[in-house]
């Protein structure tokens, strides 16, 4: 009688399976994986407020991390004035979103940029058909339309070595507000109600049925 091997066992195994799964190393131009999309409210040098979409970011109690280009005009305010306020669009905005994606602060407009297609605006809420409105701690407006804005101070800005057209912005969480359809309780948001934007390489999506709940989940 034969001896079966562990080899013969997981050969066995693997011709049961009713597929194969293979990986192929890729060298992807890209790597939004699929983060939420942000629309960054910094100071411009005349008082008025820049717009910036971004799609890197995380969050971890009231720290928030950051990651913008050092071409840009936020990189730029945020250097100068120290605040911010984090707008969060909901699935529904993401023409909004899109119409702000051609667009920069900075003029005249940097090289590198004007070649990948970007033009000046100054007045990104008349282009998007945004709303603006006083935030209550820092000085750059909100956005009326986003169902969550997260108003911040920045902590520290770092520009890793690696990566040095990049930079990594850490702000501390100073207010919260979000629309009341969000809230289901005292400081709770209802995540049935919220469907934010998502950025999933260089497409638009939303959120999916849910899957399930983090067991110390409260709501």
């Amino acid at each position: 009688m034969k001896k079966i091997t562990k080899q013969d066992f997981a050969t066995e195994q693997l011709s049961e399976s009713p597929a194969v799964i293979q990986h192929e190393t890729i060298n992807p131009s890209i790597l939004y994986y699929g983060t939420p999309v942000l629309l960054l409210s910094t100071l411009n040098e005349d008082g008025s407020t820049n717009l910036s979409p971004l799609s890197s970011s995380w969050a971890l109690g009231d720290c928030l991390v950051l990651g913008l280009g050092t071409q840009g005009k936020a990189y730029e305010n945020l250097s100068r004035h120290p605040e911010c306020v984090i707008n969060l669009p909901d699935a529904t905005m993401w023409r909004k979103v899109e119409a702000l994606g051609r667009y920069t602060g900075v003029n005249p407009v940097p090289e590198e940029k004007r070649q990948m297609g970007y033009e000046y605006c100054h007045d990104k809420f008349t282009v998007a058909g945004l709303t603006s409105e006083c935030s209550v701690q820092v000085a750059p407006d909100k956005i009326v339309e986003c169902p969550l804005q997260i108003e911040a101070a920045v902590q520290h800005i770092r520009i890793p070595e690696h990566t040095p057209f990049m930079a990594i912005v850490e702000v501390k969480a100073l207010k919260v507000h979000a629309h009341t359809r969000l809230i289901s309780g005292p400081n709770k948001i209802n995540p049935e109600e919220w469907h934010p934007l998502i950025y999933n390489f260089r497409h638009y999506y939303g959120l999916g049925e849910r899957q399930g709940s983090n067991f110390r989940s409260e709501n």
